[in-house]
């Protein structure tokens, strides 16, 4: 067979629980439910980085984000001095293309903004065959009308609603694929993110209508009142559907073109949403509305409608992707295939997912198949990298609470869990390139 070609989908802000193969009871994710039947779905897969850029800087560089400098929103990737994921495909003899949200341009720090305007060539990771894209998409754009820039840098507006329209640049670019070797699509929607400057999520007509019959997720029940997830979530969930239906569409244009059979599609999203119920805004916490994402492969090598229940996470996919298409893992890269779990040939394979979590704080956490363990330091979490102190802030018993209502961080019974969880943490932030700091017990934050 030949080298398969390779499309990441990308979705901002989505809960694992909103797809029906993770037990959505409505009717929002039919065809994704589907390519989770013909591949495999990974039950347990985790962010390593709850905030929107400095999740795309881990999955754009195979590293954590504070080994590239991106721990926040509005700093760029160090552009020439790291090699990026399509660098690697570049040079293996893929095409290499991108589609909607880059969020990686921009350093405000620097007073370097690309957010409403172009974005240069040397600023586009690599991406050399097709870009349509925008640094931050929901700054050029709404749920309806908007903007983005092409690979010459033109301004090319869309009218309708988003995710149909980004989605349309993808299938172009498939429709229109001519040449004798294989490409890399990457995808990134901004659905189902709130829309910034009007403050609210942003479904297509009819969203809220349809989708209002929606079962309260466990994290949610007891939050009546607190948020903004009662009057968002039908919207929310319009706008999964919507992500849904443009997958299915670019599948069925693959089909057509006879491409399907040697393609290999992930789904993912960078991090979830607990609307505002567990600090002032939507993510940047350890919970799993904020880290527990959708993961769905699916084409040769992912096969046969299998759950996998391991803990993966999102910096195992540029090693996952990367070994797709035949390249070996790079020096630096933090993660580990999926492929070798499909293969069956790990003997032990870790499940602990680690996360640094930044700007509502610093924060480090570990979610294994039992425990969630997140300790937080003093300080500004935008300015701040990491940190030589950090005190105990959240321990759940995910078995026996799995909605992390009883925080058992202060609870003298579970030191000894805390001890061993700390040394677990220590260990997966030295593997990050990080300095062993001080854990100290919990206290009360403001």
């Amino acid at each position: 067979m030949n080298r398969p070609n390779i499309i990441f989908y990308f979705s901002d802000q989505q809960r694992w629980d909103t797809l029906g193969c993770y037990g959505q009871k409505l009717d929002v994710t039919p065809n994704l439910d589907r390519l989770a039947a013909e591949g495999v779905l990974f039950e347990n897969a985790f962010t390593c980085q709850p905030v929107c850029g400095p999740a795309r800087a881990c999955l754009q560089t195979g590293r954590y984000a504070t080994q590239v400098g991106c721990h926040t929103n509005a700093r760029a990737l160090p552009f020439g001095k790291i090699k990026t994921l399509a660098q690697y495909f570049n040079d293996a003899g893929y095409d290499t293309a991108y589609v909607g949200k880059w969020h990686l341009a921009s350093d405000a720090y620097k007073g370097e903004n690309f957010e409403t305007c172009a974005i240069p060539q040397e600023r586009r990771g690599g991406y050399k065959d097709y870009w349509m894209a925008s640094d931050v998409l929901e700054f050029t754009s709404h749920g309806y009308n908007g903007y983005v820039y092409n690979g010459a840098n033109e301004k090319v507006e869309f009218t309708g609603y988003r995710a149909d329209c980004i989605n349309n640049y993808a299938i172009d670019y498939v429709r229109n694929y001519d040449k004798d070797h294989p490409f890399f699509l990457f995808i990134s929607q901004i659905e189902p993110h709130h829309q910034n400057d009007h403050r609210r999520f942003e479904g297509p007509d009819g969203s809220y209508a349809r989708f209002s019959g929606f079962d309260t997720p466990g994290d949610l029940e007891d939050c009546h009142g607190k948020g903004d997830w009662e009057k968002n979530y039908p919207d929310y969930l319009g706008c999964c559907h919507s992500l849904d239906a443009n997958v299915g569409r670019l599948v069925d244009t693959l089909k057509e073109k006879g491409m399907w059979d040697n393609t290999i599609l992930f789904y993912t999203s960078d991090h979830g949403s607990h609307f505002r119920t567990r600090n002032s805004e939507y993510k940047r916490s350890c919970h799993e509305a904020s880290i527990h994402i959708p993961l769905i492969a699916v084409g040769p090598g992912f096969e046969g409608g299998k759950r996998e229940k391991h803990v993966v996470s999102l910096i195992d996919l540029p090693t996952t992707l990367l070994d797709c298409a035949g390249i070996a893992r790079p020096e630096g890269f933090c993660g580990r295939s999926l492929r070798t779990l499909m293969r069956g040939d790990v003997p032990a394979w870790d499940d602990t997912a680690f996360l640094q979590i930044s700007e509502a704080q610093v924060g480090r956490a570990i979610r294994t198949p039992k425990w969630k363990y997140s300790v937080r330091a003093e300080g500004n979490g935008w300015d701040t990298a990491g940190a030589d102190v950090y005190y105990e802030e959240f321990l759940y018993d995910l078995e026996a609470d799995p909605f992390e209502k009883n925080n058992l961080a202060a609870d003298p019974g579970y030191a000894e869990v805390r001890s061993q969880l700390a040394k677990q943490l220590c260990v997966k932030m030295a593997e990050a390139g990080e300095e062993v700091p001080e854990i100290r017990p919990y206290k009360e934050w403001p």
